[in-house]
């Protein structure tokens, strides 16, 4: 199997992005051949979450059907009610023993990316409902979109535009792991002022520009950068292994995918952030040993990492104005110098 460097690089997963450019926002629809074992770790200060006390472990439900990212703060968990009836009607069709009643398990993150002290354009109900049920119409495997698509359209930084990341490796034992990630943190992904990003350590070859690190980190470049304290960022998304975990693993999975954020994100996990990672097992290969365990969890916080990098490094200009520029349109010329000199 040809590597994509996508979360779809995971058999038995199906990415689909649905947008409104009109009001900058999107929805991120992630579908699975087969229910998946899930859990999650939500350490941001303000998190925006629908369905996500079902993940804990202690709780019943030990497999979901989809997971739902998407911009709107709390508007856009309406994006569920879409995936949950898109689902539904495939349900329809399947067979079932008399009385059973199957319902669509579905789970969500959103993130803050409504106009700063404006209201949302549209009427009694919020369109996050239609654009999550034409999210899941797109759901393909193969390749999607990154940087500005689907939860990322209207995702920032604070020196940035943010936007949709995804990468994924193979650990040494075959296990496959993945991200994807929407990158709207109230920090930054970028250190200083300048185009390196605090991934860079987990770079695979220029999958983000490929300038690695900075010669030396001063003062200045540490110094705190955020958004303005009335607006919220978030920086959601989810890890993914093909591995066969329990309930328990994939929550550890998940919180060693915080580990990645705050590695990509500087800094992170603040009080106005929503931070949200679900870790998700295809149970696709047997479960791993110890040491393949520890494998996958190392791999998790460097693909996340690299996710966030790549959701910035992809995004592209909106139409109107924007205060926010993309990284190539900021640092488009030192990256063509980097490549010129290889």
């Amino acid at each position: 199997m040809t590597s994509l460097n996508l979360l779809t690089d995971i058999p038995g997963i199906r990415v689909g992005h649905s947008e409104d450019l009109s009001l900058r926002t999107g929805v991120t629809v992630i579908l699975f051949d087969r229910p998946v074992t899930a859990s999650g770790s939500f350490p941001g200060g303000a998190p925006a979450l629908r369905e996500t006390a079902l993940l804990e472990p202690e709780n019943l439900i030990e497999h979901i059907h989809a997971v739902v990212l998407s911009g709107g703060s709390t508007y856009g968990l309406d994006a569920t009610t879409g995936v949950q009836a898109w689902l539904r009607e495939q349900f329809g069709s399947a067979p079932l023993p008399p009385g059973t009643i199957r319902v669509p398990i579905v789970v969500q993150a959103s993130l803050y990316d409504l106009p700063a002290g404006g209201q949302p354009s549209w009427g009694r109900y919020s369109p996050y409902a239609e654009m999550g049920y034409q999210a899941a119409e797109n759901a393909r495997d193969g390749r999607f979109e990154l940087g500005t698509a689907g939860a990322g359209t209207g995702a920032t930084t604070s020196t940035l535009r943010g936007g949709l990341g995804s990468a994924s490796t193979i650990i040494p034992a075959g296990h496959r792991v993945a991200a994807l990630v929407a990158v709207n943190a109230v920090g930054t992904a970028t250190i200083g002022d300048g185009p390196h990003f605090w991934s860079a350590p987990f770079e695979q070859g220029h999958e983000f520009g490929g300038l690695g690190m900075p010669t030396h980190l001063t003062s200045e470049d540490l110094r705190l950068r955020s958004k303005w304290a009335s607006v919220t960022g978030t920086t959601i998304g989810l890890i993914a292994t093909d591995a066969t975990l329990t309930k328990t693993q994939a929550k550890r999975l998940a919180i060693l995918a915080q580990d990645g954020v705050a590695r990509g994100v500087f800094p992170a996990h603040l009080p106005l952030d929503g931070d949200a990672m679900i870790g998700i097992s295809t149970r696709a290969k047997p479960a791993p040993g110890p040491q393949e365990w520890t494998e996958i969890l190392h791999a998790a916080t460097q693909v996340t990492a690299r996710a966030i990098a790549r959701g910035v490094y992809e995004a592209g200009t909106l139409p109107g104005a924007t205060s926010l520029p993309t990284w190539h349109e900021r640092f488009g010329e030192k990256e063509r110098q980097v490549s010129d000199t290889i």
